[in-house]
């Protein structure tokens, strides 16, 4: 999905539209950046954060309830990201 900025995305939470996770290809790497409805905050605060610090997260979080790679889920990223850029090569992005 793409909003009226231009920016790239998908929810994070199937079940929550009022979150998106933001992404996009930043010097070859994949970065993602997380915005909610109901936090203004967040977008500022969390800034874009690169694949490779997910992966290190999803190490830290081994075991427990929370996956950061369930979130921040590089194949869809891939998938959004792939998309979008056969849109624009259509001439409809």
């Amino acid at each position: 999905m793409k909003d009226q900025d231009g920016g790239i995305y998908y929810f994070p939470f199937p079940d929550n539209k009022r979150v998106r996770m933001y992404v996009r290809k930043w010097k070859g790497n994949i970065e993602f950046r997380l915005w909610s409805t109901d936090d203004d905050q967040l977008w500022e605060e969390h800034g874009w954060v690169p694949h490779e610090a997910v992966l290190q997260a999803a190490e830290m979080y081994s075991g427990k309830t929370f996956d950061p790679e369930q979130v921040y889920d590089i194949r869809i990223a891939r998938a959004v990201i792939r998309d979008e850029m056969q849109q624009e090569e259509a001439g409809g992005g």
